[in-house]
């Protein structure tokens, strides 16, 4: 389809989906997601799965903007960002830095707690050290949650109950990557707030079906019931948004992203973490969040766009 060129010299969009990480079956259904209504808009797209070949596709593809709709390893740790910038590419979201500190959760803690932001008690654990870690070495109770350090999706995480369970978990977590993180489980409501522009767009609450928002709930439909907006008061909603723009900034990053809370019975939020590429299938939150704040999915990527667009052209 030949686009109209929405936005000034963006006619031809490459999607970039797919990748090698363990998020790649999200990603490709993010990436269709965008393409088609892209595509639906006016846009002439490109769909491109991100091998090792793709500076060479995205060469061929002749495109004018690379929107990056890969989830985890390379595409959203910063690797692929530095590549477009080396090919003097534009793409949608946040740099090379913000992107490798958001992916990192042991780093963008360090980060939200230098903004005087509230984080989970957490310890780092490395794989070649894992075996002499115990309970003991935790300065917090059971029980904790336990996932790979530089994951997404929930990919890896699990809750532990008890000293038994702790190995097996640090196991299953290091199979995503050298270092784990054992952090601690706080109960209570799960909100997630949306980041545009520098200004927040509103947020949802998730209630899952299971004892956590897991990989299976948030990709399966029925799972997870979601609450728009959050059914919190309206004083925590505002500092959930304060909070949010402040663990935005505090990785640097730009153009948009989600930001992920747990909210206890007392009204106390903690930041998780800052999602730099946001999924963008048919369950996935920015969208609903946007939708909430009268934004139309194709508006949303219009306003991606063009975001980028001045961020790129910024730096």
């Amino acid at each position: 389809m030949t686009g109209n060129g929405k936005k000034p010299g963006v006619r031809r969009i490459g999607v970039i989906m797919g990748g090698e990480s363990a998020e790649r079956e999200v990603s490709l259904a993010s990436g269709r997601g965008i393409a088609d209504e892209l595509a639906r808009i006016g846009y002439t797209v490109v769909e491109i799965d991100a091998g090792r070949d793709l500076a060479a596709r995205v060469t061929e593809a002749e495109i004018d903007l690379a929107f990056i709709a890969l989830h985890g390893g390379a595409g959203e740790n910063g690797a692929v960002q530095g590549m477009f910038e080396v090919m003097g590419m534009p793409y949608t979201g946040s740099g090379i830095l913000a992107s490798a500190a958001a992916m990192d959760k042991a780093a963008s803690k360090i980060l939200f707690a230098r903004a005087g932001l509230r984080v989970p008690g957490h310890v780092v654990v490395d794989k070649d050290s894992a075996e002499a870690f115990s309970a003991d070495s935790i300065g917090f109770p059971l029980p904790y949650v336990v996932k790979p350090a530089a994951e997404g999706s929930s990919i890896g995480v699990c809750i532990v109950n008890s000293e038994p369970e702790l190995q097996a978990a640090l196991a299953d977590a290091f199979r995503y990557g050298s270092r784990a993180l054992v952090e601690e489980y706080v109960k209570g409501k799960e909100i997630q707030i949306g980041v545009l522009r520098n200004r927040t767009l509103g947020g949802v609450e998730v209630r899952p079906k299971k004892a956590f928002y897991d990989y299976e709930c948030k990709y399966t439909k029925g799972m997870t019931e979601y609450i728009l907006p959050p059914e919190i008061p309206d004083d925590v909603l505002e500092r959930l948004k304060d909070a949010a723009l402040r663990a935005h900034r505090a990785l640097g990053c730009s153009v948009y992203s989600r930001v992920d809370f747990l909210v206890d019975s007392t009204g106390r939020e903690y930041v998780l973490e800052v999602n730099t590429l946001p999924g963008m299938t048919p369950t996935s939150l920015m969208p609903k969040i946007a939708a909430l704040a009268g934004m139309s999915f194709g508006m949303l990527l219009e306003e991606i766009i063009g975001a980028s667009i001045e961020e790129r052209k910024r730096r």
